[in-house]
């Protein structure tokens, strides 16, 4: 393994009728995907947002810890620690731009 890592926590909301980021706080990225936990679709659609929001392929995003759990801990190979809470920083209540 070479280059930078980062770790992102994740409460997920599977099922949703949305997909999106309902706010980064505390550490704590809190998403919605519109998959259901069944047969890991929900952990899929969750790797694919991050990835997307992060800006990596979504091959870069594995699940470390969490895998039946709505509470997650993913690995995002190619950002630094520091980058990926810069990228995400735009969802936290004090940062976010009301739209």
């Amino acid at each position: 393994m070479d280059g930078p890592v980062a770790r992102v926590t994740v409460r997920v909301q599977p099922g949703a009728r949305k997909e999106g980021v309902l706010g980064f706080s505390d550490g704590v990225l809190r998403v919605r995907v519109t998959a259901p936990p069944v047969e890991g679709k929900a952990n899929a659609a969750v790797a694919n947002l991050l990835a997307r929001i992060l800006g990596v392929r979504w091959s870069q995003v594995t699940i470390l810890r969490g895998v039946r759990s709505r509470d997650k801990v993913l690995r995002v190979e190619g950002l630094s620690q520091e980058e990926s809470e810069e990228r995400l920083a735009v969802y936290s209540p004090a940062d976010s731009p009301q739209k």
